[in-house]
């Protein structure tokens, strides 16, 4: 399974969002520019993401995105299904000879199990964790 730049983006957004829980809505604006991403691309994930429930729209001049529920209870899984479809590693599993089919569907599993354990909690304080170990001192 290839993960494209829906799924890697939409989890940057994700991410964003889980890092500023409570603190208000965000612009995909700032977070486009944070990230050096395209805003116009960064809107046509936000709508899917909407739609399934992940994120609210707040409007106004200082709207911006939230998400709709505590990051603890979003799972990276819920979005790269939401962005990418259904977790697959190949097309056609049933189709395999059954040692094949075997292999297809371990993969899978794993790939869902990382996934749907892993929530946006996780990643955000993974995330603020290599933040502060890439600070250099100078003495």
């Amino acid at each position: 399974m290839k993960i494209s730049t829906k799924g890697r983006y939409g989890l940057t957004i994700m991410i964003e969002l889980a890092r500023n829980f409570g603190d208000g809505p965000i612009s995909l604006k700032s977070i486009a520019r944070d990230k050096n991403l395209s805003e116009h691309y960064l809107e046509q994930l936000a709508s899917p993401l909407r739609n399934a429930g992940l994120i609210k729209s707040i409007r106004g001049a200082y709207g911006g995105y939230i998400l709709a529920k505590k990051p603890g209870e979003i799972t990276a899984g819920d979005i790269i299904r939401v962005l990418e479809g259904p977790i697959t590693p190949v097309e056609g599993i049933e189709e395999e000879e059954p040692a094949k089919q075997a292999l297809w569907l371990r993969i899978r599993d794993a790939v869902k199990d990382v996934l749907d354990t892993t929530t946006l909690d996780d990643l955000k304080d993974h995330e603020d964790d290599q933040q502060q170990e890439s600070y250099m001192f100078y003495i």
